[in-house]
């Protein structure tokens, strides 16, 4: 009686793991949204921010993206997409305060794009905002204008203390890597979780194998 307790003790241990697993992967679909990266800048600091686009309606694409931008934020530059094209809100400043990009293909229900854009961030900056509209080929518009815990919230990049020594130069140098390390941050958790599932499941499997040679 006890042998066959244990094996069975083991697989609905598998069990669970493997529901857990799938759970985490739902979640990390379920909860994809329009963001820009990094999620943490410093004030007075020159950047490159990624506006990262996932699509997910079922059946239509991706055709238009507009992303209001921040006042706190004097973005100058945009880089090229291929096979997209972008258009320039600007103030009586000549500011820019939205950008507009389109494409005939578009994204389909399981591809996601970045598009890249570069600016300092003004010295008083406590937080950026960034409001972003997407439109799908059918004429839906999803609208990340929300707060904090909302369906559809707003991207929010934290701002930080103005570095001892000012800025970085006005070519923005060092700017990508602090994307770039923004981006390991913000990326990096649900890795971690899916590996050490993984590892369980792989242990839970070896231990229910060697239970069954013994029987």
């Amino acid at each position: 009686m006890i042998q066959m307790t244990k094996p069975r003790t083991l697989k609905n241990a598998t069990v669970f793991l493997t529901m857990a697993l799938s759970l985490l992967l739902f979640a990390g679909v379920a909860s994809a949204h329009v963001t820009v990266q990094p999620s943490q800048v410093a004030a007075g600091t020159y950047q490159v921010m990624s506006v990262r686009v996932p699509s997910e309606e079922k059946g239509v694409n991706t055709v238009k993206v507009q992303v209001k931008v921040p006042a706190e934020i004097n973005v100058s530059r945009v880089e090229p997409k291929a096979g997209w094209k972008y258009e320039l809100e600007k103030d009586a400043d000549s500011k820019i305060v939205s950008i507009t990009w389109t494409s005939d293909a578009g994204l389909s229900e399981t591809e996601f794009t970045e598009f890249r854009v570069s600016g300092k961030v003004a010295d008083d900056a406590k937080e950026l905002v960034w409001k972003a509209y997407q439109t799908y080929s059918d004429g839906t518009l999803v609208e990340w204008v929300g707060g904090e815990g909302a369906d559809k919230p707003a991207s929010v990049t934290a701002v930080t203390a103005a570095p001892a020594g000012g800025a970085a130069d006005s070519h923005g140098q060092g700017a990508a890597a602090s994307a770039d390390a923004g981006d390991d941050k913000s990326d990096n958790n649900l890795p971690l979780i899916l590996s050490i599932v993984a590892v369980a499941l792989g242990a839970a499997s070896l231990i229910v194998s060697l239970a069954r040679k013994k029987r």
